[in-house]
């Protein structure tokens, strides 16, 4: 495949939270306990939502556009050292893409009600995906450096240090 081949991608649509400011958002869902949010689906995609009330959670993906470009060296929230960006969850990337897992509270007319949201009101929304734990949980041997930082999530917060100014 070539290196220099261009994918677009189109919002399907747009997540509203209670999160207005980039500072003080929540880094992880984990984080985010009972913050309530609002998936809306643009109308051309509201059928592709048949069928997700089955699901206790689902995946959001998303673009960070927000961020000002990237590094491949970044410090991330929860540490002090450069890390390798492909090594931490920083918005800033290459291809500025973000991942939430969930919980779906409720469906209503192309909209997604869910708890536990850590994304900034106004993201675009790029796809949605079930959450299956038979196919999504492992049991991890190991979590590289998160495994000293890892506490830190509870209180982390987004301080702003990635976004365009």
């Amino acid at each position: 495949m070539p290196r220099d081949i261009v994918i677009e991608y189109r919002p399907i649509g747009v997540i509203h939270s209670p999160f207005k400011d980039v500072r003080g958002t929540p880094i992880q869902p984990r984080a985010a306990e009972g913050a309530r949010g609002v998936v809306e689906v643009y109308p051309e995609y509201a059928e592709g939502l048949k069928d997700l009330e089955g699901f206790s959670h689902v995946i959001l993906l998303y673009h960070f556009h927000l961020v000002k470009g990237y590094k491949l060296l970044v410090k991330p929230y929860m540490d002090d050292e450069l890390r390798g960006v492909f090594a931490t969850r920083a918005p800033a990337r290459p291809n500025p893409i973000g991942l939430s897992v969930v919980k779906l509270v409720g469906m209503d007319r192309g909209r997604i009600i869910v708890e536990n949201i850590d994304v900034v009101d106004g993201t675009p929304l790029l796809d949605i995906k079930p959450y299956v734990p038979n196919f999504d949980v492992f049991e991890a041997d190991r979590i590289g450096w998160l495994e000293r930082a890892v506490y830190k999530l509870r209180r982390a917060r987004d301080d702003g240090r990635f976004v365009k100014r």
